[in-house]
């Protein structure tokens, strides 16, 4: 399991560098040659939703992310665990859903025949691969959901240290 964890974390971060390449080329081009990428600013567009969905992915197992836990931070450990597995359902829940309109949205931009404005690339791939991000993100929380209720000890959360 921490195997497709971690594949899903290094998915992530090879859009990171894609998305920096992309940016990298275009503008190295655009300055030293004067010459312009056709589609680059739509692609980098649909790479960096990409790179929004499988790092909501990468972010939504391990809970390394930014939180502000007032509450969660002054209460006994027991209560931290429920309030840990609350927020992961609701999280749970949220991504679903989300789930679920970008598939909507990914067969209607297939169906509408949706294309870029210099070379007419298709863009749906595009949304489908943001589409598989958010199916790996649900994959991520529901492992969570189920670690935290089950198995916390395998849960490898940054240790939070309360201000003092």
């Amino acid at each position: 399991m921490d195997r497709f964890i971690d594949s899903i974390e290094w998915i992530a971060a090879l859009f990171v560098g894609i998305v920096a390449l992309n940016t990298f080329v275009a503008v190295f081009m655009r300055k030293f040659f004067a010459v312009t990428i056709p589609d680059y600013y739509n692609v980098g567009q649909f790479m960096l939703g990409i790179l929004i969905f499988w790092g909501i992915a990468a972010t939504s197992y391990r809970g390394t992310h930014i939180t502000v836990d007032l509450v969660w931070a002054n209460v006994r450990p027991r209560y931290q665990r429920f309030i840990d597995i609350f927020a992961t359902l609701v999280l749970l829940f949220v991504v679903t859903v989300q789930t679920y309109t970008l598939f909507d949205k990914v067969m209607t931009t297939r169906a509408d025949h949706i294309v870029t404005m210099d070379l007419q690339i298709p863009i749906w791939p595009f949304f489908l691969v943001s589409w598989i991000g958010d199916v790996s993100a649900v994959l991520l929380i529901a492992i969570r959901t189920y670690r935290l209720i089950f198995h916390p000890e395998d849960i490898h959360d940054a240790k939070i240290k309360p201000v003092e």
